[in-house]
């Protein structure tokens, strides 16, 4: 077995598809139980006198066949293709030893102890890729295919994208797609993590798994099943509990050199007495003593457990974490720097005020609404909005014509009108004297404003500005109170960053920066103060992303670009994942370390005790194996929940 497949505990690992049954089933813990039986029974006919001698080695024979099975298996695989020597090879020439020794119930006794230690890990590991697997059994099984206006019932399985699909109310969508025809509010937990419907119409994107709580839905499929945002989530997760951070790898190479040294130090011991003419017995004793005692299961697997099952508790709840280095460089972080426009408000400008100068707000966001009409510019998009949510009328424009980052112009009955900058009706020679105080105030406000008007003078004006997140000054109070630095970088003004700044109480802001100068910020932020955490919405922060420690994008269901560019990438737009992503970091960090001290210390005490042959046989296994089950049931501890509540 080769070594990637090792990680878990120096083992190999069954369930690579995961298991849901109960324990009893799982064959590597059946057979250990069953061996346990066998030993039991060994033990308990012979002292009895049921049966001899002979009959009593049979059946202890028979428990460590049993017992054995699986990882002698996996040991001598791993010898014969990767020419290793694991730790199974380590706990087999123990077993052997003791059995040449007549040892033969302390043979069995190992035999079963270490099968039920190793098979209880395994068994973890699969339930924890079975756990992120059942998500796929949210999505459903079939679909309702509309085809030439009729309605099919087909696998859900066989959608491919365009396919047309009906959802009513109770069901759950079977793939991702974009609604053609229908209104109605969705829970999108499965993909983001979030138990808040999400009110969707025609137009919006939806996800595989989301159950469509009112309206009946048609959907355009925009992936096939296989595709879709639930099996990539799926596919990332199970991905990134293979990958191994830099602790990780450190104590896999230690084990592969502090493995075979163990072995060839039993050999040594072996050695002596026909070196110095003593007798053989003790030492060959003290030799398999140090096979068990020494054989580092709880070390090498102090990490992997905690890591996966904070990787997959995460994926669950919408925080996609891509490997075991980025979940260690999450308990690290000591500064979070935040982009701003997308990520600390809604990156969606609306209109906050309307000032006309002449005639009604109606008739000014009418003609507002006629020049904006046609243009793709966020503000222009906001503009149109606002009219139609008052009820104005967009006024029908000729000879458009746009000014790219400043306004438009169109006519009306003859009449040329502009809409755009305070800098273009500069250009255009219009005294701006009388509207500069209200232009200043509204500024002042971090809201952008725009002028309406002809080259005689200015009709009114409108302020626009990016909404801050509902949520942002919880969430951001709630990393200061970990301990955390906040940050803002942005590429937005200095007053419309400080206007966000002050709203969420962040301290330290640096606007006006270019992609290249985000870079050299977070840089100077590592410098300064440690470890850098830098959240931002996706692609457009993705080289900042990539310098910092770690980097998080924000709402990236339904993105793959997105999600390929992050460190740790948040279905849901909720920046309190954030907190929640960063003490999952500390305490996986922290459950690893209390594993590898608790390791490190069992060894240190347990060898030398080994050596001077002061313990016996079956005490030196139970105290190994039980060391491994406490490392497993410690490690299990970073998938509890109360890490998304408070820090821990």
């Amino acid at each position: 077995m080769s070594e990637e497949n090792k990680s878990k505990a120096g083992c190999g690992c069954h369930g690579e598809d995961g298991f849901s049954g109960p324990w009893w089933r799982f064959p590597p813990l059946r057979n250990a139980l069953a061996s346990g039986v066998l030993a039991g029974a060994g033990y308990l006919s012979a002292h009895s006198g049921l049966i001899g001698h002979e009959g009593e080695i049979a059946l202890y024979l028979l428990a460590m066949l049993s017992g054995g099975y699986y990882w002698i298996r996996e040991g001598l695989e791993e010898l014969m293709r990767e020419r290793a020597v694991g730790i199974d090879m380590l706990m087999l020439a123990a077993t052997v030893g003791s059995a040449l020794l007549g040892l033969w119930d302390e043979a069995a006794a190992l035999v079963f102890l270490y099968s039920a230690a190793e098979g209880t890990e395994e068994y973890t590991y699969a339930r924890t890729r079975s756990a992120i697997r059942a998500l796929l059994d949210l999505a459903p099984k079939e679909a309702r295919l509309l085809k030439d206006g009729q309605e099919v019932t087909v696998p859900a399985a066989s959608l491919q994208a365009g396919d047309r699909f009906l959802v009513r109310p109770g069901e759950a969508l079977p793939t991702d797609g974009i609604i053609s025809a229908g209104n109605s509010s969705l829970d999108e937990s499965p993909v983001t993590g979030e138990s808040v419907p999400v009110d969707k119409g025609p137009g919006m994107a939806v996800f595989a798994a989301s159950i469509n709580r009112q309206g009946a839905l048609e959907v355009e499929a925009t992936a096939g099943f296989a595709d879709n945002t639930l099996s990539k989530i799926i596919h990332l997760v199970e991905e990134a509990q293979e990958q191994k951070g830099k602790a990780q790898q450190w104590i896999e190479r230690f084990g592969r050199r502090y493995t075979p040294a163990v072995l060839a130090g039993a050999v040594l011991l072996l050695a002596v007495p026909w070196v110095l003419g003593l007798p053989p017995d003790d030492w060959a004793r003290r030799a398999v003593l140090l096979l068990v005692a020494a054989a580092p299961c709880a070390l090498v697997m102090s990490m992997p457990v905690a890591m996966a099952a904070g990787i997959g508790s995460a994926g669950r709840r919408g925080i996609l974490i891509k490997g075991g280095a980025h979940l260690e460089h999450l308990g690290m972080i000591k500064v979070v720097a935040f982009d701003k426009t997308g990520t600390l408000t809604h990156g969606k400008p609306v209109v906050t005020d309307v000032v006309p100068l002449q005639g009604g707000v109606l008739q000014m966001i009418g003609i507002a609404a006629g020049l904006e009409r046609y243009s793709e510019h966020p503000l222009a998009r906001a503009i149109v909005a606002e009219a139609l949510q008052k009820g104005g009328t967009p006024v029908a424009m000729v000879a458009f014509k746009a000014f790219a980052g400043a306004g438009a112009q169109g006519e009306v009955l003859g009449e040329t009108w502009h809409i755009g900058s305070p800098s273009l009706f500069a250009g255009l020679g219009v005294d701006l004297s009388q509207v500069q105080k209200s232009i200043d105030d509204l500024e002042s406000q971090g809201k952008t404003v725009v002028l309406l008007g002809k080259r005689d003078g200015i009709i009114g004006l409108i302020a626009l500005r990016d909404q801050v997140r509902e949520d942002a000054r919880e969430a951001l109070a709630g990393l200061q109170a970990q301990g955390m630095r906040v940050v803002m970088l942005t590429g937005d003004n200095k007053r419309a960053a400080m206007v966000v700044a002050n709203a969420l109480g962040i301290a330290e802001v640096r606007a006006g920066l270019k992609p290249h100068e985000k870079v050299d910020a977070v840089h100077a932020l590592e410098r300064q103060y440690g470890h850098v955490l830098m959240v931002g919405d996706g692609i457009n922060d993705a080289p900042a992303l990539a310098a910092a420690t770690c980097g998080v994008a924000m709402g990236v269901a339904g993105s793959d670009a997105a999600i390929e560019a992050a460190d740790v990438a948040l279905m849901a737009d909720d920046l309190a994942k954030v907190g929640d992503a960063l003490r999952l970091g500390r305490k996986a960090r922290r459950v690893s370390v209390q594993n590898i001290v608790f390791s490190v210390v069992v060894l240190a005490v347990m060898i030398p005790l080994a050596l001077s042959g002061i313990l016996s046989i079956a005490f030196t296994v139970l105290v190994h194996e039980a060391s491994e089950l406490l490392a497993v049931a410690n490690g299990l501890r970073v998938a509890r929940r109360n890490y998304a509540k408070k820090p821990s």
